[in-house]
């Protein structure tokens, strides 16, 4: 027989002995929790099921993480799936796009577009730079915009610091714009040099006085950055039409009170609209007023749901002139994304930009303003086809907030509102946000932009257009009920009277 050194024994017997004590106190907590269902109303599951049934509600929690990496196919996920996903992450990290054996996205369900391939595709050594588009002509600075794609509206507070500070140096490195959200300009937004639009929400953070009204003199003061190139008035967006919002006292920080121009430590209210504004025609002389006041191109945004307003909007302008009219429109998509939105509006509220895109650039060329104010497509377009798409449809620039957060590293865990983003984009936790790296993040924010303008350039090509700007809805085909396509120029014919090229 062995003899077992005596530190061995010790070693053993003291296992032991926390074995004993760990399961005396698992059996401890059983009966705990047993007698606590058992007496519990609010959970019917629990009371009949005491213990057992609380797994139920840790099954659930845990069943949208493991879904998007073992259950779910490339392309079944929502709101985005696996293949976009993936996509995105190679172009931000500039690695090759090219795939094997085949695609694993099925185009027969009815919508789907499918671009019309050129017999003689544009030859590299035709075609011809991304140009720059000048927004605001009759503004005293107007803004000449380089890049057809863009980072759209996310706040400093939505979004953590160090989120902000790598979204401003990605755009400056790839030469596009970024939006500022809602929430004012930060040092994070100027730190890296990109040009910025300034988003001014129903609450006009950054830019009201003590009474929450607009102020002319905030509004000179970051209309006084040079890299302050548009201003927007936000009048909704898709994924709350109509709906304001609380940001609650514990978020109100010295910082965030600062920008915001709030009271610290206290809850501040964003009403569901401009107060101030009651119809098209107070649309247009606020908007007016912004541009005088700061001389820069200004903008609505808007979810469209109703339409008649921008046909009364349109008619406005030509009673006041051309000049008088919004610079650009950026039009969001009913299916958009927040950090925070009623499921209700989330789900059901406001056109998707595959039927409010055509609507409002349509009602435009009808009136013959299609190339005075800039089309600028929001909501959901995170891949080059959608892009691609977009601009064949009427929009003149596309901008992404959700694409860009996966460039970042967000992994689709739908805690934006929790202030638990394991990834650091959408929380203010110190530990969390150690783990994204402003400068790393910089790079793959340049690369996702870059790389996403060069695909969309491989599809206009194809098509044999020299430029993406220059594709039509006769280069693609939308498949319909009965498995068929069809031109999409005839699903939504421009207004033949008012047909006039675009520009390119």
């Amino acid at each position: 027989m062995v003899m077992l050194p005596n530190w061995v024994v010790i070693g053993l017997e003291l296992l032991t002995t926390l074995f004993i004590f760990a399961m005396g106190l698992v059996t401890l907590i059983a009966v705990i929790l047993f007698f606590i269902d058992i007496f519990q109303t609010k959970d019917a599951v629990r009371r009949n099921y005491p213990v057992i049934g609380r797994f139920r509600g840790l099954f659930s929690i845990l069943g949208e993480f493991f879904r998007q990496y073992f259950f779910a196919m490339d392309r079944e996920e929502m709101p985005f799936n696996r293949a976009e996903r993936e996509w995105i992450g190679r172009a931000s990290k500039g690695e090759g796009n090219t795939i094997a054996f085949g695609s694993t996205k099925n185009l027969s369900p009815p919508g789907t577009a499918i671009f019309v391939n050129c017999p003689f595709p544009t030859l590299e050594e035709d075609a011809v730079k991304m140009m720059a588009v000048e927004i605001g002509p009759y503004c005293k600075k107007p803004y000449k915009a380089p890049s057809f794609f863009n980072v759209s509206g996310m706040s400093y507070g939505a979004l953590s610091a160090p989120a902000v500070r790598a979204l401003s140096h990605g755009a400056k490195m790839a030469g596009c714009w970024m939006n500022t959200g809602e929430g004012g300009l930060s040092p994070h937004h100027l730190e890296g040099g990109a040009d910025i639009v300034f988003q001014i929400g129903t609450a006009k953070y950054g830019v009201r006085d003590a009474h929450g009204n607009l102020s002319d003199e905030k509004l000179k003061e970051v209309a006084s950055h040079d890299q302050v190139k548009m201003f927007e008035l936000k009048m909704s967006q898709g994924a709350k039409p109509g709906k304001g919002g609380i940001l609650p006292a514990v978020k109100v920080t010295k910082e965030i009170a600062s920008i915001r121009g709030i009271p610290e430590g206290e809850s501040s209210l964003s009403p569901n609209r401009h107060p101030e504004i009651n119809n098209a025609t107070e649309m247009l002389d606020m908007i007016a007023h912004i541009r005088e006041v700061t001389g820069k191109p200004t903008g609505l945004k808007a979810v469209i749901g109703c339409f008649k307003w921008i046909e009364e909007l349109c008619e406005d302008i030509h009673q006041r002139g051309i000049e008088h009219a919004p610079d650009f429109i950026t039009i969001d998509s009913g299916d958009g994304g927040t950090g925070a939105a009623p499921m209700p509006l989330m789900d059901n509220v406001g056109l998707t930009i595959g039927e409010s895109l055509p609507l409002v650039s349509d009602i435009l060329t009808k009136h013959g303003l299609k190339d005075r104010i800039r089309i600028i497509a929001s909501g959901k377009l995170v891949t080059p086809s959608e892009l691609a798409w977009a601009l064949a449809t009427g929009a003149d620039f596309v901008c992404s907030a959700r694409g860009f957060m996966f460039a970042l590293g967000c992994i689709q865990s739908l805690k934006c509102n929790k202030n638990t983003c394991p990834t650091g984009i959408t929380t203010h936790n110190p530990r969390l946000q150690r783990g994204l790296d402003p400068e790393d993040k910089a790079v793959k924010v340049a690369n996702y932009c870059k790389n996403m303008i060069h695909e969309v350039e491989i599809i206009s090509h194809s098509c044999g257009v020299k430029r993406p700007r220059l594709m039509k809805r006769k280069h693609m085909r939308i498949v319909q009920d009965n498995g068929k396509s069809v031109p999409m120029d005839e699903l939504f014919p421009y207004p033949e009277t008012l047909l006039r090229e675009r520009v390119a």
